[in-house]
């Protein structure tokens, strides 16, 4: 992801949007703290402004957009610039990698996922948080892609593209939460697989 899109000069609407929307935004918490490992050095591939990674005690972040790192920093985040598609970090740092809606942005997801697997350690995993294409909100996603100002340019993906790409990337036993569910049942409910949510997470294990 470059610096030649909308997140540059709209870094604070963005960021505004998880005010505006606490529900959804604290299902996806919800969810990714289900399979988010309770200790080890973490890191968020893609911080953003902070958003995740602050309330889920990461406190390194790689972002490629300075008016997005800006804010993260604020909210106590040390942000590396940098792509997912060549991470400036050293090999086996890390014992588990987040990325939270990324996938959809990025120039090489493959890549990106095999960067992804050489920062992490032994017995590491990757976490991936990302809104499916043939959910509810997936394809309202697409429908209204094209007069969406962050969305616009996204490439979403279904859990089988994903699931694809992380083994390709060297990535073993995968793990699924899902939330954002459509009625009856609770929005912010989180449920283990995928089929049913509009956000679904994988942890994904190295080896």
């Amino acid at each position: 992801m470059h610096e030649a899109n909308p997140f540059v000069s709209q870094a604070k609407t963005y960021d505004d949007w998880f005010t505006r929307h606490p529900a959804p935004y604290q299902a996806e918490l919800a969810a990714i703290s289900t399979l988010l490992p309770t200790k080890g050095k973490g890191l968020e591939i893609g911080v953003g402004t902070g958003r995740f990674a602050a309330p889920l005690g990461i406190g390194l972040g790689v972002e490629p957009v300075r008016a997005m790192a800006a804010i993260a920093q604020t909210r106590g985040i040390t942000v590396v610039q940098g792509v997912a598609e060549a991470l400036p970090l050293a090999n086996g740092l890390f014992d588990f990698a987040l990325m939270v809606t990324v996938d959809c942005f990025l120039d090489d997801l493959t890549l990106s996922l095999r960067e992804a697997n050489r920062v992490l350690g032994a017995q590491a995993c990757l976490l991936l948080g990302f809104i499916d294409r043939e959910s509810r909100l997936g394809l309202k996603y697409l429908r209204e892609q094209k007069k969406s100002r962050f969305y616009r340019q996204a490439r979403f993906h279904s859990p089988a593209d994903l699931e694809k790409s992380l083994r390709a990337a060297g990535f073993g036993t995968l793990h699924w939460r899902q939330t954002l569910l459509p009625e009856p049942a609770s929005a912010e409910q989180v449920l283990t697989g995928y089929g049913q949510g509009g956000f679904v997470v994988i942890r994904a294990e190295k080896g």
